[in-house]
This record gives C-alpha cells, sequence and structure tokens, in this order.
C-alpha cells in the first residue's frame, strides 16, 4: 500500500509542469529583491530628508568653513581638496607657474603696467588670498583695496566692519594686515542657516540692478552661475572711490565692453611703448560663457566645475572647484554618451585651434607695436597715431577678452574664434595706420 501511494505522489510531481515551479521561485526571489530595494530607497529617503543635520548655530558672519563643516561635513570635505594644487592640464590646472616666462610677448603687450611686473597661473579656491598677497602687483604697486573683494574669504566681515566704501578706499596693504590667508569659503556664496545659494558681492548685485535683474528672484540653476559671476568677470575701478564696477551698461559682448570704456572715457594705463590708452581685460568668464551654446541649453558654470555627486540618499555639489578635464566622468558623461578620450580629444582640439589663432593675433600685435614705436622714433608727430594707437587699443582688448579668459576658448569657441579674427585685423590695421603716418612723414 506504501508503495502504492508513493509511486502516487511520483506520479503527481511528474505531472506538475517545471515551468510553473521555475515561475514561482522567480517571484519569490523579485520579491526578495524588490523588499530590499523598498528598504534601501526609504533609507535613502529617510537620509535625504534629515540632511542637512543641523548640529551648531552658524552666525551670519561666520566665515572659518571648518564651523560650516560641522552642519555641512559632505561639502566641507570636498573643500578641503581646493588644497590640492600641481595638476596641470594642457592650457591650465592648478600648478602655479610664471605666464610671463612661458609667453615673453606677455611684457610687451602690458609694458609700464603691473601685469608686466609679475603674473603667474592661479591656484584653487583656497590659495586665492595667500596668492594675491604674495603677487609682485600688490607688494610692488600701491594698489586700493578694492583688490581684496573677490579674495579673501572675511570678506563679509569685513564689509560689516568697514562697509564697501571703507573696503575700496582703504589701500591693499593697510587692508591686508587686517585678514588672514582664508581664500574663497561657504559664506562667499551661501546662506548659513539653510546653504541656500546667495550674492555677498555688492559689485554683481548692482550690476544686475542696473540690468533689471532682482538675484533674490532667480532660479537655483541661474545662482549656480551667478554666485561664480561675483568674481569672474571682467571689472574695472571707479573714480576717487575706486568703486569696483562691471562694465555692462550696453551688454556683455566685447564690443559692448569696448563702447562702455569708450563712452566713459577710461583706460588702465598708457602703453610704455606705442602711447596708446590701454585697457586690461581680466577673466571675462561669465560674460564669454553666457552667449554659450551649453548655457542657452540651462547649463551652469557649477555644472562642469562642481557637478552634482550622490551619497547615500543625498546630492550634493562637489566643492572640489577644478577643471572638467579632471573629473570628465561627473562634469561632462552625465549628458555627453561618449568616451572620456573622446570628450577629452574634443576639448583639447578646441583649445589648441584658439592658442593657434591667439598666437597670430599675438604677432600682428607685436608687429603693430613696434610699427607705432618705430613712427614715434621718427618723430611723427602724436596726432598722426591717434588712429594706430585706437586700432592698438581696440585689438589688444579683443586678444587680451580671450586670452585672459581661463578656458582657452571652450567656454564659447565660436565667439573665442570671432572676437579673436577682428582681433587679428585690427591689430595688422594699426601697423598699416602706423606703416602710412611713417611714409607721409618721411615723404
Amino acid at each position: 500500500m506504501n508503495s502504492e501511494n508513493g509511486k502516487a505522489r511520483r506520479g503527481w510531481i511528474n505531472r506538475v509542469p517545471w515551468r510553473m515551479v521555475a515561475i514561482a521561485a522567480a517571484f519569490v526571489v523579485v520579491g526578495i529583491g524588490a523588499g530590499t530595494l523598498l528598504a534601501n530607497v526609504v533609507e535613502k529617503q529617510v537620509e535625504g530628508e534629515q540632511f542637512p543635520a543641523k548640529l551648531v548655530d552658524i552666525g551670519e558672519l561666520e566665515v572659518d568653513p571648518e564651523v560650516w563643516g560641522l552642519n555641512f561635513p559632505r561639502q566641507y570635505d570636498s573643500y578641503l581638496r581646493t588644497q590640492i594644487d600641481g595638476n596641470a592640464t594642457t592650457y591650465g590646472g592648478s600648478a602655479p607657474f610664471s605666464k610671463l616666462d612661458a609667453k615673453p610677448f606677455l611684457r610687451t603687450a602690458w609694458a609700464g603696467y603691473g601685469f608686466s611686473l609679475d603674473y603667474n597661473e592661479d591656484r584653487g579656491h583656497y590659495y586665492s588670498q595667500i596668492d594675491q598677497a604674495r603677487s609682485g602687483r600688490t607688494n610692488e604697486l600701491e594698489l586700493p583695496g578694492t583688490c581684496i573683494n573677490c579674495h579673501t574669504g572675511e570678506f563679509v566681515q569685513l564689509i560689516d566692519e568697514r562697509g564697501w566704501e571703507g573696503i575700496n578706499t582703504t589701500p591693499y596693504n593697510d587692508l591686508r594686515e587686517h585678514v588672514g590667508d582664508l581664500g574663497v569659503t561657504c559664506a562667499d556664496c551661501h546662506d548659513p542657516d539653510t546653504m541656500q545659494l546667495r550674492l555677498t558681492r555688492p559689485a554683481l548685485i548692482n550690476a544686475l540692478t542696473a540690468q533689471g535683474i532682482d538675484w533674490t528672484e532667480a532660479s537655483r540653476q541661474e545662482m549656480r552661475t551667478y554666485v561664480c559671476a561675483q568674481c569672474h568677470v571682467e571689472y574695472y575701478f571707479q573714480g576717487e572711490t575706486k568703486e569696483l564696477v562691471f562694465p555692462w551698461s550696453l551688454g556683455t559682448s566685447v564690443e559692448a565692453i569696448e563702447q562702455h570704456y569708450d563712452e566713459y572715457g577710461f583706460q588702465d594705463w598708457e602703453h610704455e611703448i606705442t602711447g596708446a590708452p590701454m585697457i586690461k581685460i581680466q577673466h571675462p568668464e561669465f560674460e564669454m560663457f553666457t552667449s554659450s551654446t551649453h548655457f542657452a541649453a540651462g547649463v551652469a558654470c557649477a555644472d562642469c566645475h562642481m557637478p552634482y555627486v550622490r551619497e547615500g540618499g543625498v546630492k550634493v555639489s562637489d566643492h572640489w572647484v577644478r577643471s572638467p578635464l579632471d573629473n570628465l566622468n561627473n562634469a561632462c558623461q552625465s549628458c555627453h554618451r561618449a568616451s572620456e578620450e573622446e570628450l577629452e580629444t574634443r576639448i583639447l582640439t578646441i583649445q589648441g585651434r584658439t592658442k593657434d589663432l591667439m598666437e597670430s593675433v599675438e604677432d600682428g600685435l607685436g608687429d603693430a607695436i613696434e610699427a607705432i614705436a618705430a613712427a614715434m622714433e621718427a618723430g611723427v608727430p602724436d596726432e598722426n597715431l591717434v588712429e594706430a594707437r585706437a586700432f592698438h587699443r581696440a585689438a589688444q582688448l579683443r586678444w587680451d577678452f580671450v586670452d585672459a579668459e581661463n578656458s582657452m576658448g571652450f567656454h564659447n569657441p565660436q565667439e573665442a574664434v570671432r572676437v579673436l579674427g577682428h582681433a587679428a585685423d585690427l591689430a595688422r590695421q594699426a601697423e598699416l595706420s602706423a606703416v602710412k603716418a611713417l611714409a607721409a612723414h618721411e615723404g
């Protein structure tokens, strides 16, 4: 009897389709996986809801990043990496070197101006005040405190103590004695209570207001560019108060900026060789980038230089501000489905072509400067060199707009080529005008 029952059971098992058994097992595995995934999602949601964990109250004038780091440890940990230097890219990076030694033409271009004394590759945000304080320009020249607007992490304290006009009118070296070595810090860009992005520099606030822009109504994505525009812009010191002003009254293109200076009658210095009234352009990254394809597509500065990273259930910006070439995975591949090797090749091709055109412009500027100098030495009257000097000013302003912009053209390749093309033409017109003036004088 038992034998017959056993055979019956085995027969029933043999009649059960093995496909059903496999499906049932699969459901069990999927159920376990779904449960694990759900638990992980819930854990990350809880972690995200608890961020940031407020351990201490951060005062409105607190500038020490270590204190901020108690509430925002992830951002602080990556911020500390801005101390790392020595990372050189093909056309920049954080490895300091003398640009004057690397490109002797710069001493000719800036003859009679402070940049011909000392001009070095900049390092990371951590060093912004350290490197400025060591610069030959700040040590050998009498500069206004305006220079410190973008180089000290103690700015919010300084402006509270002295007011903005007090900062600008105080000589730099007198002001330097009252600040430490803090470079760019959390307080420059963030609200201490919420970590929301904010503007702390009056010059940008004034420039935006003049354009009818209320930065307090800006989106977070817009703010991820605006906080960078507090410093990465063209500027000048206006009048006796040495107020820091962005020359955007007519727009942010190189032509609009040139027209602003021409209408204002402004010059940074008189060129020591040609006598031309010159403008020194300062790192116009914002102006160049905001007319680019990337910007039109909604990309912000921070998307490439401070890309989002995910740690557990929290998404934060990487505060190790650096070249995207050092971080192609996070900086580029979140949008561009190409290998790191292909992306790097694209970037270096754009930069290499920009540099090639830039060197052609430098050859033209060098020839123009020599031609004007030769005319002056031959006794050509100043009134006959007004045109040549105007061309020299216009050509060098455009060349400098690309040279001083820290991307070797990559922030806006088409605009960089356009501006350099005009610079090359104007440089040759400066040379031709001087040659004609000399010929007329000798004729």
